[in-house]
């Protein structure tokens, strides 16, 4: 077969022979390739237990920049495989579906983003790292959510920042650092889908639990939360807290590392608004599988390319993130 044969809506689409121990399949390709697994805590809990390295997007980023390995396989989303592309241009990245998308990312198209950065000359422009190459480009300094008021805490008081697109963050961070940055209007859609009457309810049925959110959720929900953070963040104060139960509102994947490491302590997601869903997941995210992260292997494909010079531009702001970040020992 060709790999335009191979290739079905966005992914290798080869059926696998239902005795295959997939497990072992992917550890010998992947010893065979010199390749590593990169994993986001919010893939499902077999793609997080195989992979190399399993983090939030610093971290992988950070890992993405030191690897020696001749082939990536970015198990997240989009938007991470190309962040690994523009740090590695001499390495093979990919992802085992295409379609694993970012409703975020999608909210603040380059054209538009462009007009808006156009529009202030004068200010500097902070992108969070959930954006495309394109939007990159267009950045003076990445940041994530571990790292987002550090280094919007380097600039003078005075700098007139533009945040982009999270505008959840983006008020967060503001709040905090007492900033009064310019914020784009874009949204993930699984944290905004949290239910403020549903966390509640959780809460009275279980008071002694901790509610931990995510700085993208909306601020009704972080003014609940006895604890915000990043998702590296939340996991980290979970492992450490003497709580013994926990509301988490963030995509449940980071619920299995959570119960990984705190096996004696009780995590519950948070709902969405969604009455017939007791957990919120992205399903951009879990459009990754096992059996597609097997073919993607094999056939070496779909693979994440970035335009040279887009990627000559994107990579400034995420190096100046990585040093920042490194010098502040994040």
């Amino acid at each position: 077969m060709k790999k335009q044969e191979w290739l079905i809506n966005g992914f290798v689409g080869e059926q696998i022979d239902p005795d295959l121990d997939i497990k072992a399949a992917i550890k010998q390709l992947k010893k065979e390739k010199n390749a590593v697994i990169m994993a986001h805590y919010y893939q499902t809990g077999d793609i997080q237990d195989i992979a190399d390295y399993v983090g939030d997007s610093l971290a992988l980023a950070q890992w993405a920049a030191k690897t020696e390995a001749d082939i990536i396989v970015l198990c997240g989303v989009h938007f991470m495989g190309e962040t690994a592309k523009i740090l590695s241009p001499n390495k093979k990245v990919l992802v085992p579906d295409l379609n694993a998308g970012c409703s975020l990312a999608d909210s603040c198209p380059a054209d538009k983003f462009a007009e808006f950065v156009n529009a202030h000359p004068d200010y500097t422009v902070v992108s969070y790292v959930n954006t495309t190459a394109a939007v990159k480009a267009l950045t003076d300094v990445v940041v994530t959510s571990t790292n987002a008021k550090q280094i919007v805490d380097s600039f003078a008081a005075d700098e007139k920042i533009i945040f982009g697109p999270d505008r959840n963050l983006g008020n967060y961070i503001n709040s905090i650092t007492r900033r009064k940055m310019l914020l784009w209007d874009g949204a993930c859609h699984v944290h905004e889908q949290f239910s403020v009457e549903k966390i509640a309810e959780l809460k009275k049925q279980y008071p002694d639990a901790l509610i931990l959110a995510h700085p993208e959720c909306k601020s009704t929900i972080l003014a609940m939360a006895d604890f915000v953070g990043s998702t590296a963040a939340l996991l980290k104060f979970s492992t450490q807290s003497n709580s013994k139960r926990f509301i988490v509102a963030t995509e449940s994947g980071i619920l299995h590392e959570m119960q990984k490491q705190s096996p004696d302590k009780e995590f519950i997601p948070a709902p969405p608004n969604d009455s017939t869903c007791a957990c919120n997941e992205c399903n951009f995210m879990r459009l990754n599988t096992m059996e597609k992260l097997y073919n993607c292997l094999k056939y070496e494909f779909p693979e994440i390319t970035v335009d040279p010079e887009v990627a000559k531009e994107a990579v400034k702001p995420i190096k100046r993130m990585l040093e920042i970040s490194e010098r502040l020992g994040l």
